[in-house]
């Protein structure tokens, strides 16, 4: 297939799963599509679930007229619990937006008549292509609560993390997404893109086997109550590692502040995804945290290693030996060079791992060195917020989360 630019378009709405749409975003962003964001509520914020809100390009009424190669749908939930997740509750926990969409609707089933490509993911498989009639006799995949909903849609529900049926594409849920969106990169660039894209990520080797990292000079992460986290931004921070880390930790109910490094609450991520942050910086630096962690992006680490208030809120975190964390880039460029890493393992992206004075633990996804968590790439975000999880709440409770994520 020609590598020539091609068009997506991915719609949100309140409701809709954050990680899954920024993994979407970002992910085809990596592999040079041309990846518009409309939102299909009457402004562009939306209030995605787990508290995260998003920014689209666009409001879906705008656009309704163009044509895009790929047309992919995220899931939309207004609110759901790990009970629900994992299958302990029945019902829909009101979520249909993008369903009831009717110009949605009728662009998808345009795409569809028009031999272009569709996707969706989780329960949008069920509730949305299925119910608007694109599954039949197709073999498609979904969470597996919907499993029914989705078997009576289509010819055939598969359990595959990811199904292609012709010019239809499903996946399951978030802890598939970037290999769902590999998949479509493959669909849309073909195969040498697609594998460029998944060694960059660093994608798992054995996806849907049971997590694991590696631990030295074990110790315990003690919090009162519920975990206070936070999670600095900045311009150009890599969005699935940011998101991954906050949707996953408020899944685990520990309490997470988004804190933009800067001079305004929206953030522009390293792939032009819009991220909104609880507050700024400066209006938390006084405050106490039981862990600070750091997304990455080549360009987003420095910038939070420029920011003074943030280097002295790690140094007095390390001081007092409470936890503190970072991916990607951020332990080179903002733990190593103001000696927050002295006697420490620890891992990081590739590109920069020469940098580390200690190198001895750079081919592992996630090391954590009694209170310093590290980790890789956009591809290991997921395990590494998994372990945090693991180190305030017990390996039962991180296991459950692995499983209602589908890591």
């Amino acid at each position: 297939m020609a590598s020539s630019t091609k068009t997506v378009m991915i719609p949100i709405a309140h409701g809709t799963e954050p990680l899954e749409a920024v993994a979407m975003i970002t992910v085809l962003r990596r592999g040079g599509a041309d990846v518009t964001v409309a939102s299909v509520e009457d402004k562009v914020g939306v209030d995605a679930c787990h508290n995260i809100k998003m920014v689209a390009d666009t409001i879906l009424s705008d656009i309704t007229d163009s044509i895009f190669d790929l047309i992919v749908l995220p899931s939309c939930f207004a609110d759901i619990s790990i009970d629900y997740m994992i299958g302990k509750k029945g019902g829909l926990p009101g979520g249909e937006t993008l369903k009831n969409c009717k110009p949605l609707e009728n662009m998808v089933k345009k795409q569809d008549t028009d031999g272009r490509l569709n996707a969706a993911i989780c329960c949008a498989p069920a509730l949305a292509l299925g119910t608007w009639g694109l599954l039949e006799g197709k073999t498609a995949t979904g969470y597996p609560v919907f499993m029914e909903k989705l078997a009576a849609t289509c010819a055939t529900a598969s359990e595959s993390r990811v199904e292609i049926d012709g010019r239809i594409v499903t996946s399951r849920g978030p802890g598939t997404t970037i290999e769902f969106s590999i998949t479509l990169i493959e669909q849309l660039f073909g195969k040498d893109k697609a594998d460029e894209v998944s060694s960059g990520l660093l994608v798992r080797p054995n996806p849907g086997e049971e997590f694991t990292f590696t631990e030295l000079n074990q110790t315990n992460w003690s919090f009162q109550d519920t975990p206070q986290i936070l999670v600095p931004i900045a311009e150009d921070s890599e969005e699935i590692e940011a998101i991954a880390l906050v949707d996953i930790l408020r899944r685990a109910k520990a309490n997470v502040v988004i804190a933009a490094v800067g001079n305004s609450l929206e953030v522009v991520g390293s792939r032009k995804a819009k991220l909104v942050a609880d507050v700024l910086l400066d209006e938390v630096a006084e405050k106490s945290f039981d862990l600070i962690v750091l997304p990455g992006g080549l360009n987003g680490a420095p910038r939070l290693a420029s920011c003074e208030k943030l280097v002295n809120m790690l140094k007095k975190q390390a001081e007092a030996n409470k936890p503190y964390g970072g991916i990607c880039a951020s332990p080179v460029y903002v733990f190593e060079p103001h000696g927050l890493l002295k006697g420490k393992k620890a891992t990081t992206h590739p590109c920069v791992s020469n940098k580390l004075s200690d190198q001895s633990h750079i081919e592992h996804r996630v090391v954590v060195d009694g209170n310093v968590i590290t980790s890789r790439a956009p591809g290991t975000a997921m395990e590494f917020s998994l372990a945090i999880v693991e180190k305030f709440y017990g390996r039962e409770k991180a296991l459950q989360l692995a499983k209602a994520t589908l890591v």
